[in-house]
């Protein structure tokens, strides 16, 4: 199964999986709730989930298929190399990770890997996982907090916004800092866009 907002990926990579004598396409969704749908009713062996979708994440899919089969084999295509994403993806039960700019001979060998019974996350994954474990995580408050930094919100504003004091706003601005181990606000915000935190609007 094919999952994909655009309808000219799932077209691309349709026709050039049907080439596979291996493989066959038994299903495409642009969105979260036609992905579950599909799924429910072929029963695909792989599934390929853009993590982006109209409505919502693809790690919701996700989810919501490993619930109504937890043996389901899912790979994330993503446009972007970030932490989040991937450690949720490998979290939420995906059987892969894979960067949209992954060669097509790549591709294919990755989803013979994941039928198979294998995973296929991209090497970087071990440095994020040791990474975030050497760290502690931000809370939902400080997550709320790191995106008024990026629209540049003072301690104040922060406060205004999220109803606290502005002693609590800049409490959680330090905390940011000290988690994200930057020196300033914008350091921060660049950070949080590098591990995924943070998404462009």
């Amino acid at each position: 199964m094919i999952v994909d907002d655009h309808s000219m990926v799932r077209m691309g990579l349709a026709g050039l999986l049907a080439i596979e004598p291996d493989m066959q396409v038994v299903a495409e969704a642009e969105d979260i709730e036609q992905a579950v749908a599909a799924f429910s009713k072929h029963r695909p062996d792989v599934s390929l989930m853009d993590v982006r979708m109209p409505g919502g994440s693809g790690l919701v899919a996700l989810k919501r298929i490993k619930a109504i089969d937890p043996a389901a084999r899912v790979v994330i295509l993503s446009t972007y190399d970030l932490e989040e994403p991937m450690i949720a993806a490998h979290h939420s039960g995906a059987c892969g990770y894979l960067l949209k700019s992954v060669k097509f001979d790549e591709l294919v060998d990755s989803i013979r890997c994941v039928h198979a019974g294998g995973v296929c996350f991209p090497p970087a994954l071990d440095d994020h996982i040791a990474a975030r474990a050497s760290r502690k995580p931000l809370t939902a408050r400080e997550i709320e907090t790191l995106d008024l930094l990026r629209r540049g919100f003072s301690n104040k504003d922060i406060g205004q916004v999220l109803d606290i004091a502005e002693s609590t706003a800049k409490f959680h601005v330090q905390s940011i800092l000290a988690k994200l181990e930057v020196a300033d606000r914008a350091e921060a915000v660049a950070a949080a866009f590098e591990r995924g935190l943070l998404e462009v609007d």
